[in-house]
């Protein structure tokens, strides 16, 4: 059974909004090309998820997810600190055990510094590491994964342009303006984790109203599909609804996965930085 959440089909996360601008003006420092100035969220902001897979034309709760982020150091530098920790529930553990923890440091700007995933899946349980420095105005990579099997893997990747991880995608992509975005656009998705880069990127399908389950609070939202270009074929993974103000916040994920369905949707908030102006 593969992952049932926002980790690597993600998270991810979760990065949702405008064209990835990796930065032209070469006289500028490569770890500000990477960055954005931060308008989405602030330190203290909490997402709490809940999770769902379609078992025989039944919606089974069968875990739960939260997202957090504060301000933090990192190797001296003020940096945002976000996690992600997913669990599957007795109903899921039954038939599937799932523990995911996601790990990123950003600098002030958003340009990654750190990332790490601890993934237990089934009986399988791996490490992924990032490391990224900036060394003449390129994006350097040191990777670090942990088989599930105990094999150590370090490799050193150097890109021209910026690459990103499922967190800080996520982060950054939350901070794009969207408002001049057409259906049917296309968004580049450079995701890298501690094996490969993803050829991946988003599709924009325009705006749709979300209700969130048992309450009365309605959101318009944004609406992209996460698309993925593997064996030759390009497959949607994801469809994102994200609310349609300066907050970006993911309400609702509808993952399609090869053995079926799954969902995710907000649970509660806290610590928003901006009005929730997309609430109806």
């Amino acid at each position: 059974m593969k992952r049932l959440l926002i980790t690597r089909n993600t998270v991810h996360m979760l990065a949702l909004l405008s064209l990835l601008a990796a930065g032209s003006m070469t006289s500028m420092p490569a770890q500000a090309q990477c960055g954005i100035e931060n308008k989405a969220f602030q330190s203290g902001e909490f997402l709490a998820y809940d999770l769902y897979f379609n078992w025989k034309f039944v919606w089974l709760k069968v875990g739960s997810a939260s997202m957090s982020t504060v301000k933090s150091v990192y190797n001296g530098e003020d940096a945002y600190r976000t996690s992600l920790i997913t669990r599957g529930n007795e109903k899921l553990d039954g038939f599937f055990v799932m523990r995911d923890t996601l790990l990123s440091y950003c600098n002030k700007d958003l340009a990654p510094l750190y990332h790490r995933k601890g993934s237990l899946e089934g009986k399988r349980y791996y490490v992924d590491e990032l490391w990224y420095t900036y060394p003449k105005n390129n994006c350097h990579v040191k990777m670090h994964r942990i088989d599930a099997d105990g094999e150590v893997h370090w490799k050193d990747k150097e890109y021209k342009d910026c690459v990103y991880d499922m967190m800080s995608i996520f982060l950054r992509a939350r901070n794009f303006d969207a408002s001049t975005m057409k259906e049917g656009d296309v968004i580049p998705m450079p995701i890298t984790d501690a094996k490969h880069l993803s050829n991946s990127w988003l599709k924009y399908r325009g705006k749709e109203t979300y209700k969130i389950d048992g309450t009365k609070e309605k959101f318009r939202c944004l609406v992209f599909s996460f698309i993925e270009h593997e064996n030759g074929k390009n497959k949607e993974l994801i469809r994102f609804y994200v609310t349609d103000d300066l907050n970006h916040i993911p309400v609702r994920l509808d993952l399609f996965l090869s053995f079926g369905s799954a969902k995710v949707f907000l649970k509660s908030y806290k610590g928003i930085k901006n009005p929730i102006t997309s609430k109806l």
